[in-house]
């Protein structure tokens, strides 16, 4: 038990996974759940969505929108059904329908739920009922959904009705983006509505100064503007040249560029414009030269020289031929209000409708029109928000409690009586049911997580035959062994409502599954060797064979050989001597030890062999923890949520025969000979013997 210092509310208790965590299975609990300190909370903050849990409750719960359930929003939720009913311990019932008895009308708040709960009723058909359910609520999402106004202080374009108010609310909408109304219909509320025209405002403004401050260019600044800056680059680039001319004739050949860079052009057909010479100089340069405006350009640039002359060059300096670089800065410099304009530009999207719409907008009665439906879609919030309030406490006095044993603590998890939010359903594959499935958005990601969780994952991509519904789960795999798990093999998953999907493995992170996957992994592990080995040997001779035997073919008879067979039956000698000295010294060192010592001999072999994979099972089985599952999906686990080993045995089942079963033990395809359990039980022995003669030797030495 525990005690906080400064209120009297005795907390307690129970220990699970390693830790301890809070029973809240009393109504005091629950008015005293804003004393208990959040260290002790099992979780911290979890998803609104990807839950076995009514996801309409937790959105409704989620009062800032973010899509995340925080502790904050926990208590308020509480607090606030608490003062709604008499008493608040009626939650832990988890019943669909609310009595209207247990409805606090003691304050304003209770009193108008109750009467809207009787109307309700009363308009359903069941006057004189002494229960309103969620059913009851859900009927009235028809009239909720047909209001156009629903005191949520937002327009949508359906609520604008037809006409220049319907477009204007879609130009906004356009602009400055939606939310989704109590209905979900996307809309806009007032500080978009704010944003939309102050933006509008400041863009008119904007072009306002620029038309002011155009100068004798009026209307035309703009473009003659435009001619210049398409050519600045190569203009500067001209003058600069220029200038290295002048101060080293000798740099004016290699700045013109050379035959051989025109070379590759002579064998081309030189299109209009000629966009090969883009690179090249504007013009020729020559030391102190001014930039012609007629003839001697490059061809790919006379087009923009001819613009700049047109509209920028003759109306602010005259008519003329050539353009020196005094007459360039003097031109740019007339521009320098422009610029500075076009820098001040507002950042918006309202430019979009472009000018002549805004204008038509700023000019119009619009703002008066939406502020006039804002107004009346508020008038509508006192019964509106009676309506979702009534809902949000019959749904809360079916799923709080259940919501609080699956966010304080683990209880659902942990106590066996059901299964929790985040468990999605089963996996049966290879055999086994895995109880602890999740479900995954991006299986990628989730694993770089959900990998620190010490235990063996596998991730399945799920779908249901005749239908496009998919998911993917990730299945914690905590018995057995995993010999046959593989990426691609198959199951069958049953989803929370009992509806089977075609499972396929399409990812794993492995770990240790059991300890009797660790004891059978060092003997696996050899029996894999000496397999892989045999069949390696074997293809390899057969390979020579094949390759000894064409070669006969084509050389004829070749005749026998007695010395190399000789060789080879003298070397398998050597070979079957070794395997027989060393069985022999096994079966010796066997014999001198008295008949006790010998399952101590046997017990140790097998403690050395697998000793060493158990402990580090053990150590690592001990450490899986699904926080890091469930952090990957969203959530914020506050505590160590550990599976221990009888823990884990109870979240994946074994296949086993049902007690009581009869079980024949002819089997008409069964093995003829007894020699593969022989050699098993030989190599057991050898092994024995081997293992316990170091031993031996060791504490000899």
């Amino acid at each position: 038990m525990s005690k906080k210092s400064g209120n009297s509310h005795v907390w307690r208790f129970f220990l699970a996974g390693g830790t301890d965590q809070v029973l809240l299975d009393r109504a005091a609990d629950l008015k005293a759940l804003a004393e208990l300190d959040q260290k002790l909370w099992a979780a911290l903050a979890c998803p609104v969505s990807g839950l076995e849990f009514d996801e309409k409750t937790l959105r409704m719960l989620d009062s800032d929108g973010d899509g995340r359930i925080r502790v904050p929003e926990l208590l308020a939720a509480v607090d606030w059904v608490s003062a709604c009913l008499k008493d608040i311990g009626a939650i832990k019932t988890g019943a669909d329908s609310l009595p209207l008895a247990a409805i606090n009308d003691a304050n304003e708040e209770g009193k108008r739920l109750l009467e809207l709960a009787k109307d309700i009723l009363h308009k359903n058909g069941k006057e004189g009922a002494a229960a309103i359910s969620v059913a009851d609520m859900e009927q009235l999402e028809a009239f909720v959904a047909d209001s156009l106004f629903n005191g949520d202080g937002m327009i949508t374009a359906r609520s604008a009705g037809n006409g220049e108010t319907r477009a204007l609310v879609e130009d906004i909408a356009a602009c400055s983006g939606t939310l989704p109304d109590r209905c979900g219909r996307p809309g806009i509320d007032q500080a978009r509505i704010d944003r939309f025209f102050k933006e509008a405002a400041d863009l008119a403004a904007w072009r306002a100064r620029g038309k002011a401050g155009a100068g004798p260019l009026g209307d035309k600044a703009a473009d003659a503007h435009a001619a210049c800056q398409a050519v600045r680059p190569k203009v500067d680039d001209f003058f600069a040249r220029c200038r290295t001319a002048a101060f080293d004739g000798r740099a004016a050949a290699v700045l013109n560029r050379s035959e051989a860079d025109y070379a590759p052009l002579a064998g081309q057909t030189l299109s209009a414009g000629v966009p090969e010479l883009a690179g090249f100089p504007l013009a020729r340069v020559e030391a102190g030269r001014a930039l012609p405006l007629d003839g001697g350009v490059n061809p790919a640039w006379t087009d923009a020289v001819a613009r700049l002359r047109e509209q920028a060059v003759i109306p602010l300096l005259g008519k003329r031929e050539a353009l020196t670089e005094e007459d360039w800065r003097a031109l740019l410099a007339q521009f320098a209000a422009q610029e500075e304009w076009l820098a001040s530009k507002p950042s918006t999207r309202v430019e979009t409708l472009g000018a002549d719409r805004l204008a038509e907008i700023l000019a119009g009665p619009g703002r008066e029109k939406l502020a006039a439906l804002i107004k009346k879609d508020l008038d509508e919030k006192p019964k509106f928000d009676s309506i979702f309030a009534l809902e949000r406490l019959v749904r809360c006095h079916r799923d709080l409690q259940r919501l609080l044993e699956n966010f304080v603590s683990f209880s659902d998890f942990y106590g066996g009586r059901r299964k929790a939010v985040f468990q999605a359903g089963t996996l049966y594959i290879d055999g086994r049911s895995c109880e602890l499935c999740v479900r995954v958005a991006d299986a990628d990601r989730h694993a770089a997580m959900a990998g620190s969780s010490q235990t063996y994952l596998l991730y399945c991509n799920c779908m249901r035959r005749g239908t496009d519904e998919k998911m993917t789960i990730a299945a914690a795999m905590t018995g057995g062994d995993s010999d046959n798990l593989m990426a691609g093999r198959n199951g069958v998953f049953y989803d929370r409502a009992g509806r089977d999907w075609d499972a396929t493995v399409t990812k794993i992170i492995e770990q240790p599954i059991s300890i009797r996957q660790a004891f059978w992994s060092p003997y696996k592990k050899v029996i894999r060797l000496v397999e892989n080995q045999l069949a390696k040997f074997a293809s390899e001779k057969e390979k020579a064979n094949e390759a000894a035997a064409a070669a006969g073919i084509a050389a004829g008879p070749v005749p026998f050989d007695v010395g190399k067979f000789a060789g080879i039956f003298a070397a398998i000698g050597l070979a079957m001597g070794a395997l027989g000295a060393a069985f022999g010294a096994v079966v010796a060192a066997l014999s001198r030890l008295p008949w006790w010592q010998l399952p101590l001999a046997a017990a140790g072999a097998v403690l050395l062999i697998s000793g060493p994979s158990m402990l580090i099972a053990v150590l690592k089985l001990r450490q899986r923890n699904i926080g890091p599952i469930l952090d990957a999906n969203g959530w914020a686990i506050n505590t160590l949520v550990r599976i221990n080993i009888p823990f884990g045995e109870a979240l994946t089942g074994v296949a086993r025969l049902p007690p009581g079963s009869e079980r024949g033990l002819d089997d008409p395809y069964a093995e003829k000979s007894g020699a593969p359990k022989w050699l098993a039980l030989g190599a057991f022995l050898l092994l024995t013997a081997v293992a316990w003669t170091i031993v031996r030797h060791l504490r000899g030495n």
